[in-house]
């Protein structure tokens, strides 16, 4: 039998090399090349079993690439990797019919799976869907790079070209909304109206009526008939947000039309088709409310098809430069004067807490914008708007200015001073370093987990620890390991 061959195209070298070494190891042949021309004269002369392309490459982009490929060789599977990694792209690579989406920098034993994937599930030549319009990534809905932002972008991406109902879940100000706009801008229905109602919005008498409609004379004031939600969103996606406070009697009602596809309005008898993709959005911990029984557990698991967690802005700090150039553009673009931070400034919106998530940051970006006549903000501007933010009193969640200034080094030893000066007499006769390395250890560990959302490997990663080290250590220190949301 002859042997598998994958052809790798980057013009990276560095890549190159990794690649190969890697995939050779699994039993593959591997041919590399820095450039787009080399590739495609290889498919052309029938090479490979399995292409995986960079989408920057000096004489080609890669996602331009595709579309050929799978016009002459419909049943080549494509992996695409890339250092740009937004949104768009992996829409992008997905629409154009690549198996998979990678970004850079990526795990090798990820790739090596998604390798073994492509080379064994069925070829059935189906390229991609409909091609997207051409966008700007300043219009693009979802800002970051950070990993846990990667990994939405590629959830979003394999979703486009379907139905599935989506569950999103996140607090308040995450960009619950922007998610939804997203899987219907890029999907397959963006043809169609898309219809946002929050349920917590809406008096509790009038929720069937806002959803389904009602004919005239349905109830006391219904002088008219009325299209509900269902209706206005034919043909497109109805996003409910905060689905959690929906009442009991009317998630009865939503739940048959998921199950039947069809409704009638409130005082109507003709059934009306659903032709709608719904994307549902909460704050709230519906298994909890399941298990109290504020909500319907089949309707849960309707809703719950596919589930989304956004991560709150405290997680992805490293997205917050982006997301402040991106702020600062549309500010400008709504004619407001053009803003910088000083570095001080940037190192500060990192630290802060940030309790309202992305809205309070945006809203903090346009006041800056608006407000403040220098055109380079400083630090001390940042601190006076966060020491009043709203968000931040509301929340019991403020820290002191003085305290997000701190340095990790200069924290602990402003801990480690208190303490001994609070047991100076008590101090032990021998073993402190191991008591304080302890004391220190476990939160470290426990907070890591809770980043990475128990995900041990990602942990061992972080910490920069081998991934038994960090079990053995799991099990001394007795932590508890919890997974959250996928």
């Amino acid at each position: 039998m002859a042997e598998t061959q994958i052809l790798v195209a980057d013009d990276d070298r560095a890549i190159r090399t990794v690649l190969s070494q890697a995939l050779g190891r699994e039993g593959y042949a591997v041919r590399t090349t820095g450039n787009a021309a080399t590739l495609w004269q290889w498919i052309q002369d029938g090479e490979g079993d399995l292409v995986i392309t960079d989408v920057v490459m000096p004489d080609e982009n890669g996602l331009d690439l595709i579309p050929r490929i799978k016009q002459l060789r419909p049943d080549l599977r494509i992996l695409v990797m890339s250092a740009q990694n937004t949104l768009l792209t992996a829409v992008k690579a997905t629409e154009r019919g690549a198996f998979e989406y990678l970004p850079k920098p990526f795990d090798l034993r990820e790739l090596v799976n998604a390798v073994e994937r492509a080379l064994s599930q069925p070829r059935d030549g189906a390229g991609g869907t409909q091609s997207l319009p051409a966008e700007e990534e300043e219009r693009l809905p979802l800002i970051g790079r950070s990993p846990a932002m990667q990994e939405i972008y590629r959830v979003l991406a394999r979703l486009m070209g379907t139905d599935l109902t989506v569950m999103i879940y996140g607090e308040s100000g995450t960009g619950k909304e922007l998610v939804a706009r997203a899987l219907h801008d890029y999907g397959k229905r963006r043809d169609g109206p898309f219809v946002a109602v929050n349920m917590a919005a809406i008096p509790r008498e009038l929720i069937e009526s806002e959803l389904f409609g009602h004919e005239k004379g349905a109830f006391t004031g219904a002088q008219a008939r009325a299209a509900g939600r269902f209706e206005q969103a034919a043909g497109g996606t109805l996003f409910l947000d905060e689905i959690g406070d929906m009442p009991l009697e009317a998630q009865t009602r939503l739940l048959r039309v998921l199950q039947e596809g069809e409704y009638t309005t409130v005082g109507g008898r003709t059934p009306i088709r659903a032709d709608v993709r719904i994307v549902s959005a909460t704050h709230r911990d519906l298994r909890q409310m399941v298990r109290a029984g504020d909500f319907r557990e089949d309707l849960f698991y309707r809703l719950n098809v596919v589930p989304i967690r956004l991560p709150p802005l405290r997680e992805r700090t490293g997205d917050i430069p982006e997301l402040v150039r991106h702020f600062f553009r549309l500010a400008g673009a709504e004619g407001l004067p053009a803003k910088t931070l000083t570095a001080d400034a940037m190192a500060y919106l990192r630290n802060h807490t940030w309790p309202g998530n992305v809205r309070e940051l945006e809203n903090l970006i346009r006041r800056l914008a608006a407000l403040y006549s220098q055109e380079v903000i400083d630090v001390g501007v940042i601190r006076g708007e966060l020491a009043e933010s709203p968000g931040e009193i509301a929340s019991g969640q403020r820290v002191p200015a003085a305290l997000q200034a701190e340095s990790l080094g200069e924290s602990v030893e402003r801990h480690l001073r208190d303490y001994f000066a609070a047991h100076k007499t008590e101090l032990p006769a021998s073993g402190l370093y191991d008591r304080v390395l302890r004391e220190v250890e476990r939160p470290l560990i426990e907070l890591t987990l809770t980043a990475t959302r128990g995900n041990q490997l990602k942990a061992a990663k972080l910490l920069g620890l081998n991934r038994n080290t960090l079990r053995k250590k799991i099990k001394d220190l007795e932590i508890e390991v919890v997974r959250g949301l996928k």
